[in-house]
Order: C-alpha cells, then sequence, then structure tokens
C-alpha cells in the first residue's frame, strides 16, 4: 500500500512539474529567434557566393533560391506564382497532364536602362528678326539621366523654384502654373535645405528627416504627376562640369581604390516596371551655370536672390521663360530583365486579411573585382524576415491573422519589388499591416551601448507603439527605441510602397553606418545582439497584432 501511495505521489509530482513549465506558444518562438540561427544565415547571405545579390543577376538568382529553400525548411508554404510542370512526350502519349503548383518566386519584369551615345541639347531663341539656337556639347554643358525611352522634344520652358510642394504649409511651386507637356527648370533640394535656421527649413522639415533621396522621389512623382516632359535640373553653388571631366590628374584614388579608370558603378544603370502605358519619370537634365544664366538672362529672376528670398517668405516664383524653348534629343540602351521576389506564408484562421512582413535581399552587385556584400544593407533585414519566420513556425500555433513573409529584390533600384507586390499581393487579401526591415545590425556613432534603434510608423495606429513599449519591458530586451510616427511614412525603403496605399506599416532601422552603400559593409561589423533583439521585438509584436482584433 505504502508502495502504491508512493508511486502516485511521484506520478502526481510529474505531471504537476509538466504542468507548471508547459510553455506559451509565443514564448517557444521567441526562443527560436538566437544568435546561432541568424548568424547561420546572414553568413552565407552576405558572403561573396551571392555576388552582392545585385538585381536580375546570378548573385540574386541564388540568393533567392536560398530564401526559398530556409522557407520551406521552416515549413512556410509557398505563396508566389502558380507554375506547371509539364510531362515528357511518352507522359503526354499515355494521357499525363501538366501538374499546377504555387512556387515560392512572384517573378516580374524589369527594364534596365541607362542614357546611349547621343545626346543633343539646345537653346533656341525665337525673335522678331527669325530663330537662332546654341548646341550645346554633351558632358561640356550638360549631362542626362533619360528615363527609359528616347525622346525628341522641342517645347517651352517654365521655371518652378525647387518643383517642391508641401500640403501643410501651403507652398507650392506648381500652383497657378501649367507646366503639362513643357520642360521645368528645377533648383535641387526644396527651399531652405542648406540653412537649418531658416524659417522655410523650420516650416517644411520639422523633425529634421527628409533625406535627399526621399525629397528627389517626392519631387520626381509629382513632376510625372503634373505631365512634364522634361526637367532641367540646376543648382548655382554646385559645379557640374566638374563630374564631367574628361581628365583626372594622375590617378583615381577614392578610399581603398586607386586606379587609371574609374571604378565601375552601380548607379550607371536604372531600372523600372515597365507597367501598361509609356509613363514615368521624365527625363532629366544637369546644365552648367553658362546655360543656367542664358536661360533666364531675361526673365526678371535673380537665380541666388530667389534662393535667399524663399527660405524667409515662402513664395514661388514660377513662371513661363518667354522667347525660349529648348530641344532635347535623348538616346537610350536598354534591355528587359526578369527578377524574383520570394514569397512564403501562415494561413492564419482567417484567410481575407494578411500582415506583410518584408525586406529586401538585393544589394549593389559587384563591380571590377569588388563585392559589394551588403551584410548590413539588407541581409540583416532578409534575415530578420527569415528568423521570424522561423519563430512561428516553431510555435505551433496557428494566428488568427495570416501572415506572408517576403524578400523583396529590386530596392536598391527603386522599392521595385515592393512596389510590384503591393499591386499584386498574395492572393488579393486585404492587407492589413507591413513591417519593414531594413538596416537592422548596426550602430551610430552616439549609440555607445549599441541599443539605439527607430521604429516610424503609421502615426493613426497607436497600437503599434503601444505594442512595442509593452513587449519591450516585459521580455527585457531592452532596447532604446526611437518612436518616429508620421501620417504616411516615406522614404527610400520597401514601407513606402505600402504606406502610399494608406497601408499601416512599422518601419525598423538601426543605425546608419559609414560602411553604407560600399564594399566595406561585411558581418564582422554587425552587432549581433542588437540584430537578434529586433528580430524579437518584431516578433513579439506581429504576434499580438496578428491574434487580436485592430485597425478596423
Amino acid at each position: 500500500m505504502r508502495n502504491t501511495t508512493s508511486l502516485c505521489l511521484i506520478v502526481f509530482a510529474f505531471l504537476t512539474l509538466n504542468q507548471s513549465h508547459a510553455q506559451d506558444p509565443k514564448e517557444k518562438g521567441l526562443e527560436a529567434i538566437t544568435k546561432q540561427a541568424v548568424q547561420g544565415q546572414l553568413e552565407f547571405l552576405a558572403s561573396d557566393w551571392t555576388e552582392g545579390r545585385a538585381t536580375g543577376q546570378p548573385g540574386a538568382y541564388m540568393a533567392a533560391d536560398y530564401i526559398a529553400s530556409m522557407f520551406k525548411v521552416y515549413g512556410l508554404q509557398p505563396a508566389g506564382d502558380v507554375e506547371y510542370i509539364y510531362p515528357s512526350r511518352a507522359e503526354r502519349m499515355g494521357g499525363k497532364r501538366p501538374t499546377r503548383y504555387r512556387s515560392f518566386y512572384q517573378g516580374f519584369d524589369l527594364i534596365e536602362y541607362k542614357p546611349g551615345e547621343k545626346q543633343e541639347f539646345s537653346l533656341i531663341n525665337k525673335t522678331a528678326n527669325g530663330t537662332s539656337a546654341m548646341n550645346f556639347a554633351f558632358h561640356t554643358d550638360f549631362g542626362v539621366r533619360t528615363s527609359d525611352v528616347a525622346v525628341d522634344l522641342e517645347l517651352p520652358v517654365v521655371f518652378v523654384g525647387y518643383g517642391f510642394a508641401d500640403k501643410k504649409s501651403g507652398y507650392d511651386d506648381y500652383k497657378g502654373i501649367d507646366v503639362k507637356g513643357k520642360i521645368i527648370l528645377a533648383l535641387t533640394g526644396y527651399p531652405g535645405h542648406t540653412d537649418t535656421t531658416s524659417k522655410a527649413y523650420k516650416t517644411l522639415n520639422k523633425e529634421d528627416k527628409i533625406s535627399s533621396w526621399r525629397i528627389w522621389r517626392q519631387k520626381s512623382s509629382l513632376a510625372s504627376e503634373m505631365g512634364v516632359a522634361a526637367i532641367i535640373e540646376v543648382d548655382p553653388n554646385t559645379d557640374f562640369q566638374k563630374y564631367w571631366a574628361s581628365n583626372i590628374p594622375f590617378r583615381y584614388n577614392q578610399g581603398n581604390y586607386e586606379g587609371d579608370k574609374p571604378r565601375a558603378s552601380y548607379y550607371d544603370t536604372r531600372m523600372k516596371l515597365p507597367g501598361e502605358e509609356i509613363a514615368g519619370s521624365p527625363t532629366r537634365l544637369n546644365v552648367s551655370n553658362r546655360v543656367l544664366n542664358e536661360l533666364l538672362k531675361d526673365s526678371g529672376i535673380d537665380i541666388n536672390e530667389f534662393i535667399e528670398e524663399v527660405k524667409s517668405n515662402l513664395k514661388s516664383q514660377s513662371q513661363p521663360l518667354e522667347g525660349i524653348t529648348v530641344k532635347i534629343k535623348t538616346s537610350v540602351d536598354s534591355k528587359s530583365i526578369r527578377a524574383r521576389n520570394v514569397v512564403g506564408v501562415i494561413p492564419g484562421k482567417d484567410t481575407s486579411e494578411i500582415i506583410v512582413i518584408g525586406g529586401h535581399y538585393d544589394h549593389l552587385g559587384k563591380h571590377d573585382g569588388w563585392v559589394w556584400n551588403g551584410a548590413d544593407d539588407n541581409a540583416s533585414g532578409t534575415v530578420g524576415v527569415m528568423t521570424m519566420a522561423r519563430a512561428f513556425m516553431a510555435s505551433g500555433q496557428q494566428p488568427e491573422k495570416t501572415i506572408v513573409f517576403a524578400a523583396w529584390t529590386g530596392e536598391e533600384k527603386g522599392l521595385l519589388g515592393s512596389e510590384y507586390f503591393a499591386d499584386h499581393p498574395y492572393n488579393d487579401a486585404k492587407m492589413l499591416l507591413n513591417l519593414n526591415y531594413d538596416m537592422i545590425s548596426r550602430d551610430d556613432k552616439d549609440d555607445s551601448l549599441g541599443v539605439i534603434c527607430t521604429m516610424n510608423y503609421t502615426e493613426k495606429y497607436g497600437i503599434l507603439k503601444d505594442v512595442a513599449d509593452k513587449n519591450n519591458e516585459a521580455y527585457g530586451l531592452g532596447l532604446d527605441i526611437k518612436f518616429s510616427p508620421s501620417e504616411k511614412p516615406g522614404g527610400g525603403s520597401d514601407h513606402s510602397s505600402f504606406s502610399q496605399k494608406d497601408i499601416p506599416v512599422v518601419y525598423f532601422e538601426a543605425g546608419f553606418p559609414p560602411e553604407y552603400h560600399q564594399p566595406e559593409d561585411h558581418i564582422n561589423l554587425i552587432n549581433w545582439d542588437k540584430l537578434v533583439k529586433i528580430i524579437q521585438i518584431g516578433y513579439l509584436n506581429i504576434w499580438d497584432l496578428a491574434n487580436e482584433e485592430w485597425g478596423r
């Protein structure tokens, strides 16, 4: 009897112990986010084998294959294009038909292009006595950043200040002026951008967050919307001619490169989604100051006075340049490129709505024997997406909402992969939220403890901040999160593709290191602890958001 009682007590104690240690699924998934798991993925993704992962290049295809294989290992379902396996001739004769399946790849076409050899630019003056023309030499008085289609234009010119508009302040360089089908003359930047003490800067850049890339994209989109045919972009304080010089004394000497020829550049070519119509960014030109002065000589506009005045009065001086037309003739070298996003999914109990977790896997490729490995930018964010997928599958629990995990390509060429997905989402489902990881593994110079990160988010959804604060404290992550809410978060990363469609976004970034877009962006510089914690906070947040009712 005593032995039986003892046995019962032992069994009871064992069951009680097991129940007390029964693991919460959320915590079980969290434990799958380890430094070893992160390192194991990142060391290959940012290795020389993937050749810098330039969009459409063999290294990018290798990287995509690796990401897809890891999605499959973790147990995600494919969420890319529908593909077919075609039987052999003998099998067809036996009655076998093609097999339909879904892949992990979302393929799409791109146009890659760069300026051709033949470029022409002329100023044409029409007077009562007739017409005269000044024909300028390429890379002596003008340079071209062409559109994807060659153009032959002879059109009037309109001065539009900075070609900038800001809804909140009411400043608008296009107000009351017709630019459709015309060439615009616009300054680089925006009013007061070089003077942080000016009224214009404080009004237009209140949060000190407008990057040159963001403003360039914003202005380009606005010009396209206004129907501008071409843009002459000028800055009287920049000597564009120095970039066109045919003789460089002795050798090119920049960073760790010294040679008789300039290093090949990733920026020599551009890419775009072809779309269904001939449309897109207008042809852009830069001109020398002597051409600028010739354009403005009879307009009454003093460009330097305008720059100073608009800093304080925020008044545009847009006007047509009477009596002048500009002739532009460009040539383009272009080709079609096939590229791939990698997309996997964990179907939720509700499959009509999706949360999209993404990061771009492309980088700058290789040039002249140098590999731009892009460990931080953005192998780190890609591994963040992959490791979150691993964690959700390790939890063993199906989420309420469907979660899509995506690795984008074409980000460095203009957010092309995420833009394509935003227009062609998985199963055409409603997108509730996009979490974007981009450069989540480095420290800024003022982050001596290596714990600072920024979380940009759509300010309408305060729950995004609340859930991050809660999880950071509850799980003792120790991150110093700088919250940056805005109405429609923009910038040069993939969350913009979703934000522009009024989809709520969360965008994590860790730091902006000096190795950005340099071949020195290697894994030996990564703060592994910060990287793991940023992945963990993203996982914890999405776990809560995928299992709660919010955002309606």
